[in-house]
């Protein structure tokens, strides 16, 4: 049984994804011309400069994702079957029902207390980090949440390097790369929760980041926590949202219930409230 990722794909990533394709191809092309126009008008000297910063700009990501990988290797613990199995059947099921082909490399490292998880890839190898604070949550359903979350990222093709080529130039128009990421991160918590099989867990989950403690985060109100979006003062809220590239957590947990119904939780009783983005 796999996950449809484009059924759980939020609208605002499809509009502000278009947008940054859009705009990221209309700025290359914008590029090519001005050095169309250099080569021709014979200043040579600008298309080499040109060509010399993309060039540093190269070497630096190679130099700094080759020590980034040496630090990972070296100073994180990598889950494997051997290795905190449980984990590692947890991150491998998960790449299974999001389609993809193999589980990214996961690791484990010590955040000093600090609740997060991301993913990256790197020279086109795909990598799931997780904190050690966010481990200790208070039961797998939450921590599915996470991984699937993170998992979200690399089945939707937020961290494809082609995509995000093309749309590079787009961040320069002012807000929109924020949009696109706020997005992104509403279609994420949609594969989390359908991985977790649990929405009252992926909202708790997403609580627990908020609280940052998994003791409180078993005694929290979600609904008192969901309800605390109305408190947000709506100007300030505003312009804060709009320069993010985060959601709110309660706004986050608001578009989770909004997405799959409140009934999903009531009703769940044994019933899986995710059948509709499921696909055998």
């Amino acid at each position: 049984m796999t996950i449809d990722i484009r059924a759980l794909r939020h609208r605002k990533e499809k509009l502000y994804g278009t947008l940054m394709s859009v705009f990221g191809v209309i700025g290359w092309l914008l590029i090519l011309a001005f050095i169309a126009a250099s080569i021709v008008g014979g200043k040579w000297q600008v298309v080499a400069v040109m060509a010399a910063e993309f060039g540093i700009f190269y070497l630096l990501y190679l130099v700094v994702g080759a020590l980034h990988r040496a630090y990972v290797y070296g100073h994180y613990v990598m889950i494997g079957p051997q290795q905190f199995p449980h984990l590692a059947q947890m991150i491998a099921e998960g790449a299974r029902q999001v389609g993809l082909r193999e589980a990214p490399e996961a690791f484990v490292y010590n955040s000093g207390g600090v609740m997060n998880a991301f993913a990256m890839r790197l020279f086109g190898r795909r990598y799931l980090m997780l904190t050690s604070a966010i481990v200790d949550a208070d039961s797998d359903e939450q921590l599915r949440f996470v991984i699937g979350h993170e998992l979200g990222h690399h089945a939707a093709g937020h961290l494809d390097w082609f995509r995000n080529f093309i749309k590079l130039p787009a961040h320069f128009v002012p807000l929109l790369g924020s949009a696109w990421s706020r997005g992104r991160e509403l279609t994420c918590d949609r594969v989390g929760a359908a991985l977790s099989g649990d929405l009252e867990s992926a909202r708790s989950a997403l609580q627990m980041l908020a609280c940052g403690s998994a003791r409180l985060n078993a005694s929290m109100n979600r609904v008192a926590f969901e309800d605390q979006e109305r408190l947000v003062p709506p100007v300030a809220g505003w312009f804060l949202h709009i320069l993010s590239p985060y959601p709110r957590h309660t706004a986050r947990v608001r578009a989770l219930t909004a997405h799959f119904g409140r009934a999903g939780t009531e009703a769940f009783g044994g019933q899986r409230p995710y059948a509709p983005v499921l696909a055998h």
